[in-house]
């Protein structure tokens, strides 16, 4: 890997070495490319129609029924049988008298003995968005079978694409909020372990009390007052989260403060933030990378227990959480309980091995050769 530089060639051959960590990480790879652009995995638009010899693009663009022969200028619903017959046979009026039949009849390219304009509809590979409900015989929640593969839920929305939006949002959420609360912790750890004094007294004094203030009842009067969004809830996150890297960064500032090296730069005019960022801490990464599987997995679990309690996102949005409350109150649906078990047993796992694997690679103790 030419364009690394010795040292993170040697850390980048170390963490592949660790083959728990590295295919942990090709695994949650795959899974969170999967999930990323979820909108073309699970959708109830086609990706593509052709219609009378012209392309459209429903997972992009608008089009009310009208542009496909339809009497709404609504926007059309692509599942519906007649909008897919008019689709299929060209904008045929019988569509509204037996839409079954005639698109049996149109995958031969006629109707009726005449030849019609065919079209087609190319959709994605899960025929649901995260809020739409199944049409299906029967009371909520449904069992899995070849239209659901895990079922339905007690609204009756698929499972899987739930499953789906609700994997990207909680690992997006995770990332955002470790790599914001990440540089708030370590920017003030750094400051109070590199100074001390009072700087470090009064650091301290500050994040006790703040972390004395209890977050879940913030969160309740704050989104008694605010709607609930998903950067709202960020915000708040980081706001309380910040405080889970201050501890151990300031301890090895504290360590290495009178370290020869940071004498020397400080004899030779070296700025402060010069030493404290490119010399002192990487020496305090190992410790740092230590807590950052603890602060994802605390993440992730504290947005599936605020969307469990119904404190996190609106009621509407794709959430672990929800799916796991679903299960809670439909317990003669075991196929939510196994999903929800599932899919955060998975995503927690391979998080933590890849973060192990990183930790042992900046270890400088620590070799796999």
């Amino acid at each position: 890997m030419p364009s690394l530089s010795p040292l993170n060639q040697r850390r980048w051959r170390n963490f592949k070495r660790n083959r728990r960590a590295y295919w942990s990480l090709i695994l949650f790879s795959i899974l969170f490319l999967i999930t990323l652009p979820a909108e073309f995995i699970a959708n109830d638009k086609p990706l593509l129609v052709q219609y009378r010899g012209e392309y459209y693009t429903p997972i992009l663009k608008f089009y009310p029924e009208t542009a496909f022969g339809g009497d709404f200028r609504t926007e059309a619903p692509y599942g519906d049988p007649e909008v897919e017959c008019l689709i299929v046979s060209g904008g045929l009026e019988d569509c509204f008298d037996d839409p079954e039949g005639i698109i049996e009849d149109a995958q031969d390219g006629e109707v009726n003995g005449e030849a019609i304009a065919k079209g087609w509809t190319f959709w994605p590979p899960v025929r649901y968005s995260y809020d739409t409900p199944v049409d299906r015989p029967g009371a909520a929640p449904l069992p899995p079978n070849e239209q659901n593969l895990l079922g339905t839920d007690g609204t009756k929305r698929d499972v899987l694409a739930r499953v789906i939006y609700g994997f990207r949002l909680s690992v997006l959420f995770a990332l955002i909020v470790t790599a914001l609360s990440s540089v708030i912790g370590v920017f003030a750890g750094a400051i109070q372990g590199y100074f001390g004094g009072k700087t470090d007294l009064i650091f301290q004094r500050v994040i006790e009390i703040w972390a004395s203030t209890p977050q879940l009842y913030v969160i309740i009067i704050l989104f008694a007052i605010l709607p609930r969004s998903f950067w709202l809830l960020v915000a708040i996150t980081v706001a309380f989260g910040w405080m889970g890297l201050v501890g151990v960064v300031r301890a090895e500032f504290l360590r290495a403060r009178n370290f020869e090296y940071v004498r020397a730069a400080k004899a030779l005019g070296v700025s402060n933030m010069t030493i404290m960022f490119r010399h002192m801490l990487p020496n305090a990464m190992v410790a740092t990378l230590t807590f950052l599987p603890f602060i994802i997995t605390g993440t992730i679990g504290l947005l599936a227990t605020l969307d469990f309690l119904g404190f996190g996102l609106p009621a509407s949005a794709p959430s672990l959480g929800e799916l796991t409350l679903q299960a809670k109150n439909n317990l003669q649906a075991p196929w939510l309980a196994f999903t929800a078990f599932f899919t955060f047993a998975i995503m927690l796992s391979l998080l933590v091995f890849i973060f192990e694997g990183v930790r042992d690679a900046f270890d400088p103790r620590k070799t796999f050769e």
